[in-house]
C-alpha cells in the first residue's frame, strides 16, 4: 500500500517530489537551460519553413488539424505534414522548458530568480501556442503572423537570458565597463529590437504569404520601401556594434565583452550578405529561411553582448543554504573608463 501515498505525493507538487529525489549538478543546469534556448530557435525556423513552403494552412484548424481529425491525414499531402509536424515541435519545446524548470527547480540552492525566469518561459510558450492557433483560425492575418513572431522573440529572449544567469552567480550587478558604454549596449539592444520588429512587418509584405491561398497582405507600406528601412535599421545595428567594439578596445575592457561584441560583428557581417543577397535574387525560400535563423542569430549575440557589460560572480557552490537573497557583492575596484 506504500506506493499510493507516494502517487498522490507526486500528483500534488509533481516538482517537489522530483526535488526532494533528485539534485541537478550545475552542469545538468546549463544544459537544461540551453536546450530551452535551442528549442526556442528550431520552434521559429521551423515555424519559418511553414510559412515559406506554403504550409500555413496544411492544417485548416486548430487546435485539431481539420474539423474531423486531430492529426494530418495522407490526404492533406506534404502541406499538412509540415504544419503538423511544427504543431507537434511544439510539445518537445515544452519538454525542453520542462526540463529546465525541474533542474533548476531541483537544484541547491534553491535559486528563485532562476526559476521565476524558467517559468515565465512556459507562459510564454503556452501564449504563443494560443497565438499560433488563432493565426490559424484568421486565415493567416499578416498582423497575427507578425505577434506571432514577436512572442516566439520574447521566447528567445527569456530562454537566453535564462541559460546566460544559470552560468553566473546572483550577486549584484557589477559593471565592467562605464555608464556612457553601458548606454551605448543599451542603444544597440534597442536598435537590434527595432530591426527585429521591422523585419516582421518585411514578411508581413513580402510575397511570401504561408499558403498559396489568398492570404492578404499588409497594405500601409509597400514592400519595397519596408525593406530599405529594414536595411537602414541593419545598418544603425552595425554602426552601434563597431562604436560599442572601438569603445570597449579604448578603454582596454575586460576580455568578455570585447569577445562578444566580436562574435556580434560576425554574426551581423554574415546575416547582412545573406539579407542582400536574398534581396537581389528575388527572395527565394531557401535564403529567407537562412536569413530567418540568421535573426535569432544577431538577437542571441546581442542579448550576451548586454548581459556580458556587468558580472554578478560565480554560481552558488553546491550545498549551500538555499535563500531568498541574494548574497551581498565582494568588494571590487572601479570598472576602466568608469567615469566614460
Amino acid at each position: 500500500m506504500e506506493p499510493v501515498p507516494k502517487l498522490l505525493e507526486a500528483a500534488r507538487n509533481p516538482l517537489a517530489y522530483v526535488a526532494a529525489r533528485w539534485t541537478p549538478s550545475q552542469r545538468i543546469v546549463e544544459r537544461a537551460t540551453l536546450a530551452a534556448v535551442v528549442m526556442s530557435v528550431v520552434i521559429v525556423v521551423t515555424g519559418g519553413a511553414v510559412r515559406l513552403t506554403g504550409s500555413g494552412l496544411g492544417c485548416d484548424t486548430w487546435p485539431k488539424c481539420t474539423g474531423d481529425s486531430l492529426f494530418a491525414t495522407p490526404e492533406m499531402g506534404v502541406h499538412g505534414a509540415i504544419e503538423f509536424g511544427n504543431r507537434l515541435l511544439t510539445y518537445v519545446l515544452c519538454a525542453a522548458v520542462g526540463w529546465a524548470i525541474a533542474a533548476i527547480r531541483s537544484a541547491v540552492p534553491l535559486r528563485r530568480g532562476l526559476l521565476r525566469l524558467a517559468w515565465a518561459q512556459f507562459w510564454i510558450v503556452l501564449a504563443n501556442a494560443v497565438l499560433g492557433g488563432i493565426t490559424v483560425l484568421l486565415a493567416l492575418n499578416p498582423y497575427t503572423v507578425a505577434g506571432h513572431f514577436l512572442l516566439a522573440t520574447a521566447l528567445i529572449t527569456v530562454t537566453v537570458v535564462t541559460w546566460l544567469r544559470a552560468r553566473e552567480g546572483d550577486a549584484p550587478p557589477r559593471p565592467l565597463v562605464g555608464a556612457r558604454v553601458r548606454q551605448l549596449g543599451g542603444a544597440l539592444v534597442a536598435a537590434t529590437a527595432l530591426l527585429v520588429t521591422v523585419g516582421t512587418l518585411v514578411t508581413g509584405t513580402g510575397p511570401h504569404a504561408g499558403d498559396s491561398s489568398d492570404v492578404p497582405r499588409m497594405e500601409f507600406v509597400g514592400w519595397e520601401t519596408i525593406t530599405r528601412v529594414h536595411a537602414a535599421s541593419a545598418w544603425l545595428v552595425v554602426a552601434l556594434t563597431v562604436a560599442l567594439w572601438l569603445a570597449l578596445r579604448a578603454l582596454d575592457a575586460p576580455d568578455r565583452p570585447r569577445a562578444r561584441v566580436r562574435d556580434l560583428l560576425l554574426v551581423l557581417a554574415s546575416q547582412m550578405v545573406v539579407g542582400y543577397a536574398q534581396y537581389l535574387t528575388d527572395v527565394p525560400e531557401l535564403l529567407v529561411g537562412v536569413h530567418l535563423f540568421g535573426s535569432t542569430l544577431v538577437w542571441i549575440a546581442v542579448l550576451r553582448v548586454w548581459l556580458g557589460l556587468r558580472e554578478r560572480g560565480a554560481p552558488p557552490a553546491p550545498g549551500e543554504p538555499r535563500t531568498t537573497e541574494p548574497p551581498v557583492a565582494a568588494a571590487h575596484p572601479a570598472p576602466a573608463g568608469s567615469t566614460a
